[in-house]
C-alpha cells in the first residue's frame, strides 16, 4: 500500500490521506528516527552543528512533515476510524519524543556544542535552540535515574492519552445536544441570519424547524438575543454542563475523572523533576520569573478593575429590572441584558454591524492592513489539494516572491472542534535543497454563507477574532529565522506568543483601517460614520466584567497547579469558587461546571499559563501604543515591528525584543487605558 504520509509533498496530501495510514507512518517514522539516532551518537565523537544538530532537524521536520495534516485533520474533520488512529499515534509520538528527552548521547552532545569554544561562532538563532534544547532535557527527566525515566515517560503517555480523552468527551458533549424549536414565536428577538442558521442546522438533520446546537454560530445568537428566557436557560445549562456529571447529559462524556487524573499526573511529573509544583515546571519557559509574579500580575490588574466591573454590572441589574421586568439577574440573562443595554446606551447591534462585514471585504481590508504594516500582499490559488471545499489557500509576496502561504478554514461545520486557532503546516527552515517556505493553518468557526444569494456576514467580534488568529499566522509566516525550533512560532515563550495576534486586534477599532476593512455585501459602501461612531463609543461597554472573567479563568488556572494536591483532589471547585468569590461579579449557580470543557488548559498548551493571553495583552497593548504615537500605519514603525518581533520568532528572548521595538519595559497603563479602566 503506498502512503501518502510517507511521501515527500510541497503541501500536504489531504486528498489522498486515509485514516489507516496514520499509524504506519508514525510508526515506520519513529522506528527510522530512532535508528538514525542511535548512529548518529555512536558515531559522531566531536559533535558540531553541522554533522550532529542540523540532521537531528532534518529527520524531525521530515517527521512533523507527516504528523502535521493528521492533526490538523483530527481538529476539523473528525471520524471515529481518524479519532482512534490519532489516539494509537499520540501515544508512539509521545513514547518517541520522551525518549529523544531522555537519550544521554543526545544530551551529551548538546552539551559539548555548548561547552565548546565554537558555540561562540553560532547564529543567535543556533544558540537559542542549543540552550532551549537543554532546558527541554532537564524537563524530560535527562537527569533522573533509570526506574525514574522509565516512570517519567510512562507518565507523559498517560497525559498525552489524558488530554486526548479531554477534548474528544468536548466535542462529542458539544455535538451531543442539540434543542428542536418547532414554534417561530419562540425565536422571538433573534436576527434573521440566525434564525436561517438554525433552520439549516434542522434541515442538514432532516428536521422540521429551526435546531439549536452548542456551535458558536447558534450559541451565541440565541444567548444575546432570544427573547424566551426559559430557551437562554436550557442552552446555558447545557453549554456550562459539557462534559460532566450535571445537566441533560450528565455522566456521558463525563471529563470529572479526566480532570482529576490529569492534574494528578502533572503533579507527579512536577515532583519527579524536582519541582514543587506543575505551575514552577511550565514557568521554567516562560517570560514570568516565579509564581509571585504571575500571582502579584493577576491581582494588580484584579485590584484595578473589580471596582469598576461591580458597578457595570450593577448598571446590567438595574436596568434588567427597569426595562426588562428581570427582578434577579440570572447568569443566563447577562448576555442577553448586556446586548439590549448596549442598544439603549449606543443604539448599536453587533446583528446591526454584520451587513458591513462579509467575510470577502474583510479579507480584502486585513490584506490590506498588514500589506500597509509589513509591506506583504496576497494571492488565493485554487489549484490545491483540500479537505474539506470551504477551505481556502492563499500565497503571502513580498517584493514579487513567495514568502510564505496558509490555508483558511472559516466555517462552522459537524466534526469541527470549535473556537478558532492557527497552527503550523510548514516550518521555515533552511536545507540541503534550498529555503523551506513556512506554511500555516488559520481555523475559525463562524457563520457559514446562508444559500447562495448571501455571503458570510460576520459580526465585529468575528472580524476582530480572524484579525486575532492571523496575527499568530504573520508571526510564523513571516519570521527569517532559518532554524526550525525557534523558527516563527517554534520557541517563543508562550506568555508572550499572543503578542502579535492581540496586537493585530487594534486594527479593528481604528476609523482609517475599518474604511477598508469594511463595506455593505449589497451596496460595497464603507460603515457610515453614524455606526461607526456608536460602535466606537461602545467599545469598552463592560470592559472591566469582559477582564475580571479572563482573570477568573487566569487564577484558576494558575492556583489548581500550584495548589492542587492528590490527597485534596476534591479542592479543584473549592480553588474555582474561591478565585469567583474574590473576582467574579456574575455569580454561576451551583451546576455550572465551565472547567470541564476548559480545553486550553486541559488539551491546549496553556496548562498554568493561561495567564498568558493578560500578560501578552500588556505587551500588545503597550506595543499598539507606539503605534498611536507614530502614525497607525506609519511604514517605519511597522517596519521595526517585522524586523524586532515577527521576523526573529523564537530567536531571542522576549523581553529583549520587546524593548529592542519599544525601546523599554511594557508598562500595564497601556492595556488599562485601551479597556477603559481607570486606575
Amino acid at each position: 500500500m503506498s502512503n501518502p504520509l510517507l511521501q515527500t509533498h510541497v503541501l500536504p496530501p489531504f486528498e489522498q490521506i486515509e485514516a489507516e495510514h496514520v499509524v504506519p507512518a508514525v510508526t515506520e517514522l519513529t522506528n527510522r528516527n530512532r535508528q538514525r539516532i542511535a548512529q548518529l551518537v555512536k558515531e559522531v565523537e566531536e559533535p558540531t552543528w553541522e554533522n550532529f544538530i542540523a540532521p537531528l532537524e532534518d529527520w524531525a521536520d521530515e517527521l512533523q512533515q507527516a504528523w502535521s495534516p493528521v492533526g490538523h485533520l483530527s481538529y476539523v474533520k473528525d471520524s471515529p476510524e481518524l479519532r482512534e488512529a490519532y489516539k494509537e499515534s499520540i501515544q508512539l509520538l509521545s513514547a518517541y519524543h520522551t525518549e529523544l528527552g531522555q537519550n544521554r548521547g543526545l544530551f551529551e552532545g548538546y552539551t559539548k556544542i555548548r561547552n565548546s569554544d565554537a558555540f561562540k561562532q553560532l547564529s543567535q538563532a543556533q544558540q537559542q535552540t542549543i540552550e532551549n534544547a537543554l532546558i527541554d532535557f532537564s524537563l524530560t527527566g535527562i537527569g533522573l535515574p533509570e526506574a525514574e525515566q522509565k516512570e517519567f515517560a510512562e507518565l507523559a503517555s498517560q497525559l498525552a492519552e489524558l488530554s486526548n480523552r479531554f477534548q474528544e468527551n468536548v466535542l462529542d458533549a458539544t455535538q451531543g445536544w442539540t434543542l428542536l424549536i418547532e414554534d417561530e414565536a419562540r425565536l422571538a428577538g433573534l436576527p434573521e441570519t440566525a434564525k436561517g442558521t438554525l433552520a439549516q442546522n434542522a434541515k442538514l438533520k432532516e428536521q422540521t424547524g429551526w435546531l439549536i446546537n452548542l456551535e458558536f454560530p447558534s450559541y451565541l445568537p440565541v444567548m444575546t438575543y432570544c427573547d424566551d428566557g426559559d430557551i437562554r436557560k436550557q442552552v446555558y445549562l447545557a453549554q456550562v454542563t459539557r462534559a460532566s456529571e450535571v445537566g441533560p447529559n450528565a455522566g456521558q462524556w463525563d471529563n470529572t475523572e479526566t480532570i482529576r487524573h490529569l492534574l494528578e499526573g502533572r503533579l507527579k511529573k512536577a515532583k519527579l523533576l524536582n519541582y514543587d509544583n506543575f505551575a514552577q515546571v511550565s514557568l521554567a519557559k516562560k517570560m514570568a520569573e516565579d509564581e509571585g509574579q504571575v500571582l502579584a500580575f493577576l491581582d494588580e490588574l484584579a485590584s484595578k478593575s473589580y471596582p469598576q466591573a461591580q458597578r457595570e454590572f450593577s448598571e446590567l441589574a438595574a436596568f434588567a429590572q427597569e426595562h426588562l421586568g428581570l427582578s434577579e439577574l440570572q447568569p443566563w440573562d447577562v448576555t442577553y441584558v448586556a446586548e439590549k443595554l448596549k442598544l439603549h446606551q449606543y443604539s448599536v447591534s453587533q446583528e446591526e454591524l454584520r451587513p458591513y462585514f462579509p467575510v470577502d471585504q474583510v479579507m480584502k481590508g486585513l490584506f490590506e492592513t498588514a500589506s500597509r504594516l509589513f509591506g506583504v500582499s496576497f494571492q488565493q490559488a485554487t489549484d490545491f489539494e483540500s479537505y474539506h471545499p470551504d477551505v481556502r489557500y492563499y500565497q503571502v509576496m513580498k517584493d514579487g516572491d513567495p514568502v510564505a502561504s496558509f490555508y483558511l478554514d472559516m466555517y462552522a461545520r459537524e466534526g469541527k472542534k470549535g473556537g478558532a486557532w492557527m497552527d503550523d503546516c510548514r516550518i521555515r527552515r533552511r536545507t540541503e535543497a534550498g529555503l523551506q517556505l513556512p506554511v500555516a493553518y488559520l481555523v475559525c468557526n463562524f457563520t457559514a454563507p446562508l444559500g447562495d444569494d448571501q455571503p458570510s456576514l460576520l459580526t465585529h467580534n468575528e472580524v476582530t477574532t480572524l484579525f486575532h488568529e492571523f496575527g499568530h499566522g504573520l508571526h510564523h509566516m513571516l519570521t527569517q529565522v532559518e532554524v526550525s525550533e525557534v523558527s516563527g512560532i517554534n520557541g517563543v515563550a508562550w506568555d508572550a506568543v499572543e503578542l502579535p495576534s492581540q496586537f493585530m486586534e487594534n486594527y479593528c477599532w481604528q476609523p482609517e483601517a475599518l474604511a477598508f476593512i469594511s463595506g455593505h455585501y449589497e451596496s460595497g459602501e464603507p460603515l457610515p460614520k453614524e455606526l461607526l461612531d456608536k460602535m466606537l463609543a461602545a467599545k469598552n461597554f463592560g470592559s472591566a466584567m469582559q477582564m475580571v472573567r479572563q482573570l477568573e479563568f487566569s487564577l484558576f488556572d494558575f492556583r489548581i497547579h500550584s495548589e492542587f494536591t492528590k490527597e485534596q483532589g476534591a479542592n479543584i471547585q473549592d480553588i474555582l469558587n474561591d478565585v469567583r468569590k474574590k473576582v467574579a461579579v456574575v455569580k454561576p449557580p451551583s451546576f455550572n461546571r465551565f472547567q470541564h470543557s476548559f480545553g486550553h488548559i486541559f488539551a491546549g498548551g496553556y496548562a498554568a499559563g493561561y495567564y498568558s493571553y493578560k500578560w501578552a495583552e500588556v505587551l500588545s497593548a503597550d506595543a499598539f501604543g507606539k503605534f498611536e504615537e507614530e502614525g497607525i500605519f506609519n511604514p517605519e514603525t511597522g517596519k521595526q515591528f517585522l524586523n524586532n518581533i515577527l521576523e526573529k520568532g523564537g530567536s531571542a528572548e522576549p523581553m529583549e525584543l520587546f524593548k529592542s521595538f519599544r525601546g523599554r519595559e511594557p508598562e500595564i497603563d497601556a492595556l488599562l487605558r485601551h479597556s477603559g479602566i481607570g486606575a
